[in-house]
Protein backbone atom coordinates (compact mmCIF):
# COMPACT_ATOMS: atom_id res chain seq x y z
CA UNK A 1 0.00 0.00 0.00
CA UNK A 2 1.57 3.39 -0.84
CA UNK A 3 1.01 6.30 1.80
CA UNK A 4 1.14 9.87 1.53
CA UNK A 5 2.83 12.22 3.99
CA UNK A 6 2.80 15.74 3.71
CA UNK A 7 3.33 19.15 5.26
CA UNK A 8 1.58 22.23 4.56
CA UNK A 9 5.05 24.82 4.40
CA UNK A 10 8.54 25.35 3.45
CA UNK A 11 10.39 22.12 3.26
CA UNK A 12 13.63 23.81 4.57
CA UNK A 13 16.10 23.20 7.80
CA UNK A 14 15.15 19.93 9.61
CA UNK A 15 12.14 19.28 6.99
CA UNK A 16 14.52 19.12 4.09
CA UNK A 17 15.32 15.59 5.53
CA UNK A 18 11.64 14.53 5.39
CA UNK A 19 11.55 13.60 1.44
CA UNK A 20 14.49 10.83 1.41
CA UNK A 21 13.77 9.74 4.81
CA UNK A 22 10.10 8.79 3.95
CA UNK A 23 11.05 7.80 0.38
CA UNK A 24 13.52 5.32 2.65
CA UNK A 25 10.56 3.67 4.00
CA UNK A 26 8.45 3.23 0.30
CA UNK A 27 6.05 6.35 1.39
CA UNK A 28 5.58 9.65 -0.35
CA UNK A 29 6.14 12.46 0.83
CA UNK A 30 4.84 16.27 -0.34
CA UNK A 31 5.35 19.49 0.90
CA UNK A 32 4.89 23.50 -0.04
CA UNK A 33 4.00 26.54 1.54
CA UNK A 34 -0.02 27.19 2.30
CA UNK A 35 -0.83 30.73 2.67
CA UNK A 36 -4.92 29.85 3.07
CA UNK A 37 -7.31 27.02 4.38
CA UNK A 38 -7.71 26.28 0.79
CA UNK A 39 -4.24 25.35 -0.21
CA UNK A 40 -4.15 23.24 2.99
CA UNK A 41 -7.15 21.49 1.79
CA UNK A 42 -5.58 20.82 -1.60
CA UNK A 43 -2.59 19.43 -0.29
CA UNK A 44 -3.57 17.37 2.17
CA UNK A 45 -7.27 15.99 1.01
CA UNK A 46 -6.00 12.76 0.27
CA UNK A 47 -2.94 12.62 2.17
CA UNK A 48 -2.47 9.42 4.92
CA UNK A 49 -0.75 11.85 7.29
CA UNK A 50 0.08 15.60 7.97
CA UNK A 51 3.28 16.88 10.14
CA UNK A 52 1.77 20.54 11.11
CA UNK A 53 3.95 23.36 12.62
CA UNK A 54 0.50 24.86 14.24
CA UNK A 55 1.73 28.31 14.82
CA UNK A 56 2.44 29.24 10.84
CA UNK A 57 -0.74 26.58 10.04
CA UNK A 58 -3.38 26.02 11.88
CA UNK A 59 -5.70 23.59 11.22
CA UNK A 60 -9.02 23.99 12.01
CA UNK A 61 -12.26 21.62 11.47
CA UNK A 62 -12.79 22.95 8.61
CA UNK A 63 -9.34 21.46 6.88
CA UNK A 64 -9.87 18.34 9.22
CA UNK A 65 -13.76 17.73 8.12
CA UNK A 66 -12.03 17.23 4.37
CA UNK A 67 -9.59 14.92 4.78
CA UNK A 68 -10.88 11.63 3.42
CA UNK A 69 -7.67 9.21 4.62
CA UNK A 70 -5.68 11.25 7.49
CA UNK A 71 -4.92 8.97 10.22
CA UNK A 72 -2.21 11.37 12.10
CA UNK A 73 -1.58 15.30 12.50
CA UNK A 74 1.49 15.40 13.83
CA UNK A 75 2.61 18.19 15.33
CA UNK A 76 6.21 19.96 15.51
CA UNK A 77 5.18 21.71 19.46
CA UNK A 78 4.42 20.77 22.75
CA UNK A 79 1.39 23.11 22.57
CA UNK A 80 -1.78 21.60 20.06
CA UNK A 81 -3.93 24.80 20.68
CA UNK A 82 -4.15 25.55 17.47
CA UNK A 83 -5.07 22.16 15.87
CA UNK A 84 -9.14 20.78 16.47
CA UNK A 85 -8.08 17.97 18.55
CA UNK A 86 -11.76 17.07 19.15
CA UNK A 87 -12.82 17.67 15.38
CA UNK A 88 -9.66 15.35 14.78
CA UNK A 89 -10.84 12.57 17.21
CA UNK A 90 -14.74 13.03 15.90
CA UNK A 91 -13.12 11.41 12.86
CA UNK A 92 -10.80 9.03 14.08
CA UNK A 93 -7.43 10.92 13.39
CA UNK A 94 -4.62 11.02 15.82
CA UNK A 95 -2.93 14.33 17.20
CA UNK A 96 0.48 14.28 18.53
CA UNK A 97 2.20 16.64 19.95
CA UNK A 98 6.34 16.51 20.77
CA UNK A 99 6.35 17.14 25.12
CA UNK A 100 9.51 17.41 26.67
CA UNK A 101 11.96 18.92 23.25
CA UNK A 102 13.29 22.18 24.39
CA UNK A 103 12.12 21.69 28.04
CA UNK A 104 16.46 22.26 28.95
CA UNK A 105 16.43 24.97 26.88
CA UNK A 106 12.88 27.16 27.95
CA UNK A 107 14.14 26.86 31.52
CA UNK A 108 17.73 28.07 30.86
CA UNK A 109 16.05 30.89 29.01
CA UNK A 110 13.75 31.47 31.62
CA UNK A 111 16.43 31.93 34.38
CA UNK A 112 18.68 34.25 31.65
CA UNK A 113 15.39 36.03 31.24
CA UNK A 114 15.26 36.20 35.73
CA UNK A 115 19.00 37.49 35.61
CA UNK A 116 18.43 40.08 32.65
CA UNK A 117 15.76 41.59 35.35
CA UNK A 118 17.28 40.87 38.56
CA UNK A 119 20.64 42.88 37.36
CA UNK A 120 19.68 45.10 34.74
CA UNK A 121 21.99 43.53 32.03
CA UNK A 122 20.12 44.71 29.08
CA UNK A 123 19.87 48.50 30.42
CA UNK A 124 23.76 48.44 31.19
CA UNK A 125 24.82 46.92 27.85
CA UNK A 126 22.30 49.98 26.43
CA UNK A 127 23.73 52.34 28.88
CA UNK A 128 27.64 51.15 28.23
CA UNK A 129 27.11 51.59 24.10
CA UNK A 130 26.07 55.12 24.46
CA UNK A 131 28.97 56.06 26.53
CA UNK A 132 28.10 55.41 30.25
CA UNK A 133 30.43 53.69 32.35
CA UNK A 134 29.66 52.63 35.64
CA UNK A 135 28.10 54.88 38.60
CA UNK A 136 30.63 57.44 37.46
CA UNK A 137 31.19 60.37 40.30
CA UNK A 138 27.52 61.46 40.40
CA UNK A 139 25.36 59.36 42.89
CA UNK A 140 22.22 59.87 40.93
CA UNK A 141 23.61 57.58 39.02
CA UNK A 142 23.38 54.64 42.10
CA UNK A 143 20.00 56.13 43.01
CA UNK A 144 18.59 55.60 38.86
CA UNK A 145 19.51 51.65 39.78
CA UNK A 146 18.30 51.33 43.52
CA UNK A 147 14.56 51.01 42.45
CA UNK A 148 12.47 48.06 42.36
CA UNK A 149 13.14 45.07 41.42
CA UNK A 150 17.30 44.70 41.09
CA UNK A 151 18.76 43.25 44.21
CA UNK A 152 20.01 39.46 44.99
CA UNK A 153 18.15 36.65 44.04
CA UNK A 154 19.16 34.82 47.26
CA UNK A 155 16.00 34.86 49.57
CA UNK A 156 13.37 36.12 46.99
CA UNK A 157 10.04 34.23 45.99
CA UNK A 158 10.03 32.54 42.05
CA UNK A 159 6.11 31.79 41.38
CA UNK A 160 5.66 29.57 38.40
CA UNK A 161 2.22 29.37 36.92
CA UNK A 162 2.06 25.77 35.75
CA UNK A 163 3.63 23.28 37.15
CA UNK A 164 4.32 20.67 34.56
CA UNK A 165 7.49 19.46 33.22
CA UNK A 166 9.56 22.91 32.65
CA UNK A 167 8.38 24.13 35.62
CA UNK A 168 9.92 20.93 37.48
CA UNK A 169 12.91 21.27 35.22
CA UNK A 170 13.40 24.97 36.23
CA UNK A 171 13.15 24.35 39.74
CA UNK A 172 16.83 22.73 40.59
CA UNK A 173 18.10 25.86 38.23
CA UNK A 174 16.39 28.53 40.49
CA UNK A 175 17.08 26.67 43.53
CA UNK A 176 20.77 26.85 42.44
CA UNK A 177 20.21 30.67 42.85
CA UNK A 178 18.82 30.69 46.38
CA UNK A 179 15.25 31.51 45.16
CA UNK A 180 12.45 30.52 47.22
CA UNK A 181 9.85 28.37 44.47
CA UNK A 182 5.56 29.05 45.00
CA UNK A 183 3.84 27.51 42.20
CA UNK A 184 0.02 27.41 41.88
CA UNK A 185 -1.62 24.56 39.39
CA UNK A 186 -5.27 23.23 40.49
CA UNK A 187 -3.97 19.86 38.45
CA UNK A 188 -0.97 19.31 40.52
CA UNK A 189 -1.15 17.63 43.91
CA UNK A 190 0.70 19.83 46.96
CA UNK A 191 2.59 16.79 47.82
CA UNK A 192 3.83 16.09 44.29
CA UNK A 193 4.97 20.05 44.66
CA UNK A 194 6.54 19.30 48.04
CA UNK A 195 8.83 16.34 46.92
CA UNK A 196 10.68 18.87 44.93
CA UNK A 197 10.63 21.33 47.49
CA UNK A 198 8.07 23.47 45.97
CA UNK A 199 4.97 25.60 47.92
CA UNK A 200 1.73 24.89 46.01
CA UNK A 201 -0.27 28.25 46.50
CA UNK A 202 -3.59 29.92 45.30
CA UNK A 203 -3.92 32.50 42.98
CA UNK A 204 -3.88 35.51 44.75
CA UNK A 205 -1.04 33.88 47.02
CA UNK A 206 0.75 33.44 43.95
CA UNK A 207 0.64 37.24 42.72
CA UNK A 208 1.15 38.72 46.23
CA UNK A 209 3.98 36.75 46.79
CA UNK A 210 6.11 36.61 43.47
CA UNK A 211 9.33 38.77 42.83
CA UNK A 212 9.56 36.76 39.93
CA UNK A 213 6.54 35.58 38.51
CA UNK A 214 7.16 32.30 35.12
CA UNK A 215 4.54 31.46 33.16
CA UNK A 216 4.87 27.81 32.28
CA UNK A 217 1.07 26.68 32.17
CA UNK A 218 -0.91 25.00 29.39
CA UNK A 219 -3.10 27.74 27.13
CA UNK A 220 -6.60 27.84 26.43
CA UNK A 221 -9.44 29.95 26.75
CA UNK A 222 -9.77 29.39 30.08
CA UNK A 223 -6.14 30.83 31.09
CA UNK A 224 -6.52 33.79 28.19
CA UNK A 225 -5.76 36.96 29.15
CA UNK A 226 -5.58 35.22 32.72
CA UNK A 227 -2.89 38.04 33.84
CA UNK A 228 -4.94 41.12 33.21
CA UNK A 229 -5.35 44.82 34.82
CA UNK A 230 -6.51 42.92 38.09
CA UNK A 231 -3.97 40.71 38.31
CA UNK A 232 -0.85 43.75 37.91
CA UNK A 233 -2.84 45.48 40.73
CA UNK A 234 -2.38 42.64 43.00
CA UNK A 235 1.45 41.93 42.32
CA UNK A 236 4.14 43.55 43.88
CA UNK A 237 5.10 46.77 42.60
CA UNK A 238 9.09 45.15 42.28
CA UNK A 239 7.63 42.14 40.42
CA UNK A 240 8.88 41.15 37.37
CA UNK A 241 6.67 39.04 34.85
CA UNK A 242 8.65 36.41 32.88
CA UNK A 243 7.11 34.51 30.08
CA UNK A 244 8.62 31.88 27.98
CA UNK A 245 5.02 29.93 26.98
CA UNK A 246 2.23 31.59 24.85
CA UNK A 247 1.57 35.17 24.41
CA UNK A 248 -1.88 34.92 25.04
CA UNK A 249 -1.60 34.97 28.47
CA UNK A 250 -0.89 38.34 29.24
CA UNK A 251 -3.42 41.10 28.03
CA UNK A 252 -1.16 43.01 26.61
CA UNK A 253 -2.35 46.92 27.01
CA UNK A 254 -3.23 45.81 30.32
CA UNK A 255 0.62 45.05 31.44
CA UNK A 256 1.99 48.51 29.25
CA UNK A 257 -0.36 50.28 31.89
CA UNK A 258 1.26 48.96 34.70
CA UNK A 259 4.68 48.95 33.53
CA UNK A 260 4.35 52.56 32.87
CA UNK A 261 2.33 53.26 36.16
CA UNK A 262 5.13 51.36 38.38
CA UNK A 263 2.45 49.04 39.57
CA UNK A 264 4.94 45.98 37.92
CA UNK A 265 8.58 46.95 37.76
CA UNK A 266 9.70 44.62 34.68
CA UNK A 267 8.24 42.27 31.83
CA UNK A 268 11.12 39.73 30.27
CA UNK A 269 9.25 38.19 27.72
CA UNK A 270 9.68 35.47 24.67
CA UNK A 271 6.40 35.67 23.11
CA UNK A 272 3.58 38.11 21.88
CA UNK A 273 -0.17 38.07 21.51
CA UNK A 274 0.97 38.67 17.87
CA UNK A 275 3.97 37.18 16.03
CA UNK A 276 6.07 38.97 14.50
CA UNK A 277 4.36 42.22 15.49
CA UNK A 278 3.69 44.74 13.32
CA UNK A 279 3.61 47.04 16.06
CA UNK A 280 3.22 46.49 19.50
CA UNK A 281 3.80 49.21 22.04
CA UNK A 282 5.20 47.14 25.00
CA UNK A 283 8.32 46.93 22.71
CA UNK A 284 8.76 50.84 23.04
CA UNK A 285 9.45 50.59 26.95
CA UNK A 286 12.87 50.78 28.32
CA UNK A 287 11.66 47.95 31.49
CA UNK A 288 10.32 45.26 28.86
CA UNK A 289 12.91 42.80 27.38
CA UNK A 290 11.79 40.58 24.07
CA UNK A 291 13.73 37.43 22.86
CA UNK A 292 11.76 36.83 20.08
CA UNK A 293 10.19 33.67 20.69
CA UNK A 294 13.97 32.14 20.86
CA UNK A 295 13.45 30.26 24.21
CA UNK A 296 12.69 27.07 22.98
CA UNK A 297 16.06 27.18 20.30
CA UNK A 298 19.09 25.34 20.39
CA UNK A 299 20.80 22.90 17.12
CA UNK A 300 19.25 20.06 19.31
CA UNK A 301 15.81 21.05 20.19
CA UNK A 302 15.56 21.92 16.73
CA UNK A 303 16.34 19.10 15.28
CA UNK A 304 14.51 16.80 17.68
CA UNK A 305 11.30 19.46 17.30
CA UNK A 306 11.22 17.70 13.59
CA UNK A 307 12.38 14.06 14.01
CA UNK A 308 10.16 13.30 16.42
CA UNK A 309 7.04 14.32 14.34
CA UNK A 310 8.25 11.82 11.41
CA UNK A 311 8.80 9.00 14.04
CA UNK A 312 5.12 9.52 15.12
CA UNK A 313 4.11 9.43 11.79
CA UNK A 314 6.17 6.22 10.54
CA UNK A 315 4.59 4.40 13.71
CA UNK A 316 1.30 5.23 12.63
CA UNK A 317 1.99 4.03 8.92
CA UNK A 318 3.29 0.60 10.05
CA UNK A 319 0.44 -0.36 12.53
CA UNK A 320 2.01 1.37 15.69
CA UNK A 321 0.47 3.94 18.26
CA UNK A 322 2.25 6.52 18.49
CA UNK A 323 3.97 7.80 21.96
CA UNK A 324 2.37 11.34 22.90
CA UNK A 325 -1.39 11.53 21.38
CA UNK A 326 -3.05 14.32 22.42
CA UNK A 327 -6.77 13.20 21.91
CA UNK A 328 -6.49 9.35 23.00
CA UNK A 329 -10.44 9.91 22.69
CA UNK A 330 -9.63 9.17 19.01
CA UNK A 331 -8.41 5.22 19.53
CA UNK A 332 -12.00 3.89 19.28
CA UNK A 333 -13.24 5.79 15.64
CA UNK A 334 -9.33 5.19 14.74
CA UNK A 335 -9.44 1.25 15.26
CA UNK A 336 -13.23 1.45 13.77
CA UNK A 337 -11.71 2.52 10.60
CA UNK A 338 -8.21 0.95 10.11
CA UNK A 339 -8.40 -1.79 12.29
CA UNK A 340 -6.31 -2.47 15.43
CA UNK A 341 -2.67 -1.34 16.00
CA UNK A 342 0.22 -2.25 18.24
CA UNK A 343 2.24 -0.73 20.92
CA UNK A 344 4.87 1.49 19.43
CA UNK A 345 8.32 -0.22 19.50
CA UNK A 346 10.30 3.14 20.68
Amino acid sequence: MSYLVVLPMAVVHEAAKYPQRFADIGVEFAGRVCPTEADVIELARDADAMIVEGSQRPIPRSVIESLSKCRIIAGTQIGFDSIDTAAAAEHGILVTNVPGYCVEEVTDHTMALILACSRRVVELNRSVKAGGWGFGPNSSDIKEFIRPGIGRLRGRTLGLFGFGAISRALVPKAKGFGLRIIACDPFVDAAAAAGLGVELVDWHTLLTQSDYLSIHAAFSPETRHVFNEDAFRTMKPAACLINTARGGFIDEQALRDALKSGSVAMAAIDVLTTEPPAENPLLSLNNVICTGHYAFFSPESFAEQWRRPADEVSRVLRGEWPTAIVNPQAKEKFVQRWGPMKDASV
